[in-house]
């Protein structure tokens, strides 16, 4: 099913996408029962989705690396175009206050998830062809900024800003890796955080969040709830947990138990001992995929791999935080473990690129 890659890189998204699925049913199932009268319902519907992503990942694997570099840019491109038809009113579907879904038939997509993929394709393709350039800011860095610029805008139109947030950064650590002036990044963070605070304070939701961050505590049971629930699910693990299906939160303590809070679920019911288990299994999933960049052996390759990790890396770390309460809630999922088509496909998809590279990288 898959040809030459690095066997390890393959077994350790195998582990986590299969410790994904047992606790999307672990966490969901009393939701499930209530909903749909099903226990099994987003479990099944998750491993249909594990399935579906696996075969796009074995798909995109085979598939050489010369046609993502022929069709980077045609890529991006479609991307925006998805993502400008999710803002049209009769094609784009709300869900939780955001217009960020196209429904197909008995299925929805969420375009911002393909627009990531694009990105890394075309910065990849960008860097590797202007690399001798890539300290020029009018050359490269400008470019470049306007490439992860505009699906962020469309992003922030949905509204996304968690989403949004793994986008751009997704971009800046592609620009830090080709070895872009540090100079440009402070100027861009001043600019950044100057546009945070506008973003905040233009949508009374976001300003809730900020507050709920700060003290949840004011408001438990309104804007703090989420984070409240969550500390109550982390706290009582203890070093080895209540035990796998024993969580309390899940029963409709916790808001999205399968979605954006499945890891305080993983840390009440497996513990310190769990939790930190599977936060190795990601370290170790980005220990090879730098691996597998650093011996690339073309330029756009090493990008590619750089930036699907990266990715990967910046959602696993806003994810852990916002259920720590380390910072305020985004609406980011854990990657390959959290309940959702559009974002295991693909990512899943996105790390058929990595294995694709790593079977060309030298040994």
């Amino acid at each position: 099913m898959f040809k030459r890659c690095d066997r390890f890189l393959l077994l350790l998204i195998l582990v986590i996408v299969g410790a994904g699925v047992v606790m999307v049913y672990s966490s969901s199932s009393a939701w499930s029962m209530y909903k749909f009268d099903d226990s099994f319902y987003y479990a099944k519907r998750q491993l249909l989705f594990a399935g579906l992503g696996i075969a796009m990942m074995a798909l995109v694997q085979r598939i050489p690396i010369s046609f993502w570099d022929k069709y980077a840019y045609h890529i991006y491109i479609a991307c925006l175009i998805c993502m400008a038809a999710v803002l049209i009113p009769g094609v784009g579907m709300v869900r939780g206050g955001a217009r960020s879904w196209i429904g197909i038939g008995i299925f929805s997509i969420q375009p911002a998830e393909f627009m990531k993929l694009g990105v890394i394709l075309a910065l990849a393709r960008f860097l590797a062809t202007n690399y001798k350039d890539v300290q020029s800011f009018q050359r490269v860095f400008l470019p470049a900024l306007v490439m992860t610029i505009l699906p962020f805008l469309l992003i922030m139109l949905q509204p996304d800003l968690g989403t949004g947030t793994v986008l751009f950064g997704t971009g800046m650590v592609l620009l830090v890796i080709a070895g872009s002036r540090m100079r440009y990044f402070f100027a861009l963070a001043g600019l950044a955080l100057a546009g945070l605070v506008g973003l905040i304070a233009s949508a009374p939701y976001r300003i809730d969040r900020l507050t709920a961050y700060l003290n949840p505590w004011e408001d438990p049971l309104g804007t703090g709830f989420q984070i409240i629930q969550s500390l109550y699910a982390v706290g009582p693990g203890g070093l080895f947990g209540t035990g796998l299906g024993r969580s309390i939160q899940k029963y409709y303590y916790l808001p999205e138990p399968q979605t954006d809070f499945i890891f305080s679920v993983i840390a009440e019911e497996l513990g310190f001992i769990g939790a930190s288990t599977l936060l190795a299994l990601f370290f170790l999933l980005m220990w090879r995929g730098f691996i597998t960049a650093i011996y690339s052996p073309d330029m756009f390759s090493s990008f590619i791999a750089a930036g699907v990790v990266g990715m990967v890396v910046i959602q696993v770390g806003i994810n852990i935080s916002v259920v720590i309460g380390l910072i305020p809630v985004t609406g980011i999922t854990l990657p390959l473990i959290s309940y959702g088509g559009s974002s295991l496909t693909v990512t899943l998809a996105s790390l058929g690129l990595v294995l694709r590279v790593s079977g060309n990288a030298k040994n």
